[in-house]
């Protein structure tokens, strides 16, 4: 059976030079990055380069990136350890509906501990208004935190404009990058951004790593308390190869972002002109213009999104219906609900989010297989009946 996998905003496959590039900190080159003998300097060089490369890939400052075990970590180092030290300042953070639960679960408990939280709506397309986040600040915000791309729909946010708001009012900005970086430009000293999360396994790196940019003179609080391992902020003995791993991504991801999110968009395009071709009642969910180059959500009228998915499966297919953390839920999504999806809508929505290993006859195959499959289902839908 013909295998395409189409689910790359959940996780990508390695990179094979970064297979490569983590071997040998599996095997000969295993010390700790904190010993002094030869076997620890050994671990120690290797941890620093992977912190320079991502740093360039951001154009950061070395001494700015944090290892973490990945974004959700990240996002909670962020929110909880930015507002935990700065709590005389003010208990107000805001955010947005739509974000990722890596961020909503981490402000939620932020909320059982006396903070106010403000959810920032978004219109139809998925975007922020700037005049919302003006209107929501108050002498007592400290932290605004919005995502930079949206994981279900690929909505790119104003994350430069939305930043300045807060920096001219003196509050301290931070972005989950973690669909964005690899995929689009990301500058952090252009953006203007005090925080930015990234994971590894979202640019062709392993999983179990990920990167928070903390802005130089930013001061927060550890989660993990223990040793001096990354300036204090993030004790435990470093996952060497693991940050190896990303240290190569970040690099390919450099060199290569700009060619290759062109050739996928071009793919995403064609898909979505071709199912728009062949299939009646379906619906786009995202900005037009402000969208992941790889990122395609569509809604179809009188079906399940879970049944596609089953049903594509069987044919080789990998999709998914949004975010892989909420996969299993019965409810819509939140993001499409925010976005003013109908929830029958919504509940028949499917992400198609491509990567570099996908080719044109892989387009080709879906736009085959996935039309009689729509019929098939709406043939079984009451809702569908009369149409």
């Amino acid at each position: 059976m013909r295998r395409v996998y189409m689910d790359h905003n959940a996780t990508c496959p390695m990179d094979e030079r970064v297979i490569e590039a983590m071997i040998p900190y599996f095997e000969e080159k295993f010390g700790n990055a904190s010993s002094l003998h030869s076997f620890g300097r050994e671990a120690r060089d290797a941890v620093e380069k992977a912190r320079e490369e991502v740093a360039r890939l951001l154009n950061a400052e070395p001494q700015e990136i944090i290892f973490t075990s990945g974004g959700t970590e990240s996002n909670n180092l962020a929110i909880k350890g930015y507002c935990w030290r700065n709590r005389e300042r003010g208990n107000h953070i805001i955010t947005t509906k739509i974000e990722h639960h890596a961020v909503l679960n981490p402000v939620k408990q932020l909320e059982k501990e006396g903070f106010r939280v403000t959810y920032l709506p978004v219109d139809k397309y998925g975007r922020v208004d700037l005049e919302d986040l003006k209107k929501a600040i108050t002498r007592e915000t400290i932290l605004v935190s919005i995502m930079m791309a949206n994981n279900e729909v690929g909505t790119i946010e104003p994350i430069r404009e939305l930043a300045k708001i807060s920096q001219e009012r003196g509050i301290a900005f931070h972005t989950d990058a973690v669909q964005a970086v690899g995929k689009i430009k990301v500058d952090v000293k252009k953006l203007g951004v005090d925080f930015l999360s990234l994971s590894g396994h979202k640019i062709y790196g392993p999983k179990g790593i990920g990167v928070l940019y903390i802005k130089k003179g930013r001061k927060i609080e550890p989660l993990i308390t223990g040793g001096h391992h990354e300036k204090n902020l993030r004790a435990g003995t470093e996952n060497v190869p693991a940050i190896v791993g990303l240290g190569e991504a970040a690099k390919i991801a450099r060199k290569e972002w700009k060619e290759e999110s062109e050739r996928i968009k071009n793919l995403r395009d064609k898909l979505e002109k071709g199912i728009l071709e062949r299939i009646p009642y379906v619906r786009i969910n995202g900005h037009p213009q402000y969208r992941l180059p790889n990122t395609l959500n569509v809604s179809f009228e009188y079906v399940e999104g879970e049944s596609i998915i089953l049903n594509l499966d069987l044919e080789g297919i990998a999709v998914s219906s949004g975010s892989a953390c909420t996969s299993g839920t019965l409810e819509p999504s939140h993001v499409l609900m925010a976005m003013g999806v109908p929830a029958v809508t919504a509940q028949g929505s499917v992400r198609f989010s491509l990567g570099k290993d996908n080719r044109e006859e892989d387009i080709d195959y879906l736009l085959e297989v996935l039309p009689p499959i729509i019929e098939r289902l709406r043939k079984m839908s009451p809702l569908y009946s009369g149409k």
